[in-house]
């Protein structure tokens, strides 16, 4: 039986309102394709696991992406160029910018598979978005210079953990949001606390 992850819940929440059907819409395919999936978030974006990395997906400001950590072994010269967006289906702003169900179902069936008899991932490096570290806005870097208990965590913290801050905040849709999460994060990084801290309590003691 597979298991959820309620911070996916509270990533696709706090995703674009454009994003969230997609991100829906992906989940229950993974999920309705390989009932065993595990849910867990990686590199600040959430990843679906069963006997080793499936598949992932991510929303950002104005698309969404989708792709399998096999990829080219599944899709092949059907995907999308690597350079367009991260995964194989390329920037993904609405529903019928994907496959069609079956099509996907087929994919993620056959990446269960490839895991299944432990066929090894192509060589490859790091998702694109590990790569570098958060650039931290000046409205963020203000308040934490006010605070040195949280700067002092956001500066302890992994580039995962800042990146999850990071992007909470800038993916904020108005100013009033953005200021509210900015005191919200202050609040949390001066009590030590990751941006996902609820939902890591709950999983931990679930």
């Amino acid at each position: 039986m597979g298991t959820r992850d309620p911070r996916i819940d509270a990533y696709i929440a706090d995703s674009a309102d454009f994003a969230q059907p997609i991100l829906t819409h992906l989940r229950e395919v993974v999920h309705a394709a390989c009932p065993d999936v595990e849910e867990t978030m990686k590199w600040a974006f959430p990843h679906f696991m069963y006997k080793g990395i499936l598949c992932s997906m991510a929303s950002f400001k104005q698309h969404c992406a989708f792709g399998f950590w096999k990829g080219s072994l599944i899709v092949g010269q059907d995907g999308r160029s690597a350079e367009e967006a991260m995964g194989q289906f390329g920037r993904i702003t609405r529903l019928s910018d994907l496959p069609p169900k079956r099509v996907l179902a087929g994919y993620v069936k056959e990446a269960a598979r490839l895991n299944d008899e432990g066929v090894k991932s192509p060589s490859r490096s790091a998702p694109r978005a590990e790569k570098g570290e958060a650039v931290v806005p000046d409205d963020l870097a203000g308040a934490l210079k006010r605070n040195k208990k949280a700067q002092a965590t956001f500066e302890g913290f992994s580039p995962s953990h800042r990146r999850e801050y990071v992007e909470w905040i800038t993916e904020a849709k108005g100013a009033d949001t953005r200021k509210r999460r900015i005191e919200t994060a202050v609040e949390w990084m001066a009590e030590g606390k990751s941006r996902n801290w609820k939902y890591e309590k709950a999983k931990t003691t679930a």
